[in-house]
């Protein structure tokens, strides 16, 4: 027997939809699960390759201030898909986040961003700029209330945050990881 859901009932509709499900297990019991569904993302690590930096996002992410006093966190540029394609969405992100104008995309992956209770799907990229990629002073988009610092930062002392496990956002630390998977030459020396 496969699962299935038998029924959905909507709880919460705003940003972000909070539905419970009653599913049938593939073992035939019944049983009701949370999803959260606000649509799927985008998430970009932006790097130099002649500098050897990359640029990440410092901001308020008002989960990690409840769940552990955190006032900002760091990250790699990341909102949701709107119109058009994962890749138009990373750079405009990137765009409008930081300020850069990418060059060249390399897809990492598309990840379930919490399968236990989300629908969300995050596509990965690292993109690559230079320094007269550099656009405008970033910050995020007009009206959002985001109050985003821009970090351009040596891509072995991003190496060395992750390493210390000081990297708190998964999609960061995933995609720096595979960054030094790909490209170890730019972590060397």
């Amino acid at each position: 027997m496969k699962a299935e859901i038998l029924s959905l009932r909507t709880i919460h509709e705003g940003w972000t939809r909070f539905s419970l499900a009653k599913v049938r297990l593939a073992d035939g019991t019944e049983a009701e699960r949370e999803i959260e569904d606000h649509g799927n993302s985008v998430g970009v690590l932006p790097y130099d390759p002649e500098r050897r930096v990359a640029t990440l996002v410092r901001e308020l992410r008002v989960p990690a201030l409840y769940a552990a006093g955190e006032q900002s966190q760091l990250e790699a540029p990341a909102g949701l898909i709107d119109a058009g394609s994962p890749e138009e969405n990373a750079r405009r992100e990137v765009l409008e986040e930081a300020g850069l104008r990418l060059g060249d995309l390399d897809f990492v992956g598309a990840t379930y961003s919490c399968g236990g209770i989300s629908t969300e799907r995050i596509h990965l990229y690292l993109g690559t700029y230079g320094i007269a990629d550099r656009v405008s002073g970033g910050g995020g988009a007009e009206g959002e209330h985001e109050n985003i610092r821009v970090i351009e930062m040596p891509l072995a002392e991003l190496a060395a945050l992750a390493d210390r496990c000081a990297l708190t956002d998964l999609k960061t630390l995933t995609l720096v990881l595979a960054l030094r998977a790909r490209r170890p030459d730019l972590f060397a020396g």
